[in-house]
């Protein structure tokens, strides 16, 4: 499958900035299964890429001098394979035992155990993985709005209504609650499959199944494997450490955002 992707974000201040510096993990990822056929960023301003320290290709943004809106133009063509069950092949350079480490928005909270101790039995193969994403989706109903990016685990299941994003959060959280390795995945989703947005969350975890150990990438959403509808983009803890756009600015008064994403999925014949 094959992904054309175009993501816009936009900036607007009420009151001129003098300063913008903004971190970029909008390249999607050299993965085995998805690689960029093309894929350039437009901005203003100067870019310095990096590899941040979960593997990601990253930019740092920065704009100087009086400006009253910022624009950050991600476009390409991304050739995607289908998984195996979800199975992620090839060797990585990260322990998994890193993506351990509970977060703000993955705590580990007296409300996360209790739930993950009636709907997450005690195995760790893909299996019972799919079992607890579908208990996720039942516990929290997608419902766009109903939670922000500072919104954690806890607070979406409290509330019984959330998005992708606290989908993974919560399946990480309960995750950590047995010591299994969990991390956040951001990136695209073709919408002619789906409902949700383009932009999606969905989670990679360490399973032991019958002669597979290793990560299974999951989409909790909808309580399915991952597969070749899904472009990723940065992997991390959290949504914090691997949203697509994230910064500081000096001045500006009122910010409003604007963010326009479109996916056009082509035949694997095209190039």
């Amino acid at each position: 499958m094959q992904l054309a992707i175009r993501h816009e974000t936009l900036y607007r201040y009420s009151a001129p900035l003098t300063y913008t510096i903004q971190q970029l993990r909008l390249t999607p990822r050299s993965d085995p299964h998805q690689h960029c056929l093309h894929w350039q960023i437009n901005t203003p301003g100067q870019r310095h890429g990096f590899t941040d320290a979960y593997g990601n290709d990253c930019h740092m943004l920065t704009v100087r001098g009086r400006h009253e809106e910022l624009r950050i133009v991600a476009e390409g063509v991304v050739q995607i394979g289908l998984l195996d069950r979800g199975r992620l092949v090839g060797a990585e350079p990260i322990p998994p035992l890193v993506f351990t480490v509970p977060t703000v928005r993955t705590e580990t909270t007296d409300q996360i155990r209790a739930f993950a101790e009636t709907h997450f039995r005690r195995a760790t193969d893909s299996a019972a993985m799919l079992a607890l994403a579908t208990s996720i989706r039942g516990a929290v109903a997608y419902q766009s709005g109903a939670t922000d990016v500072t919104s954690s685990a806890t607070d979406a299941l409290a509330l019984g209504r959330g998005v992708c994003q606290d989908h993974a959060h919560l399946f990480i959280a309960c995750c950590h609650t047995r010591g299994i390795p969990a991390r956040y995945v951001s990136g695209y989703i073709d919408p002619g499959r789906t409902d949700h947005a383009e932009t999606h969350a969905w989670v990679d975890v360490w399973v032991e199944d019958d002669g597979f150990t290793g990560w299974v990438s999951i989409d909790v959403t909808h309580a399915r494997f991952a597969n070749d509808v899904l472009c990723r983009l940065a992997v991390g803890r959290d949504y914090e450490s691997s949203a697509p756009v994230r910064g500081v600015r000096r001045g500006g008064g009122h910010e409003s955002l604007t963010v326009k994403v479109s996916i056009t999925a082509r035949g694997d014949n095209l190039r």
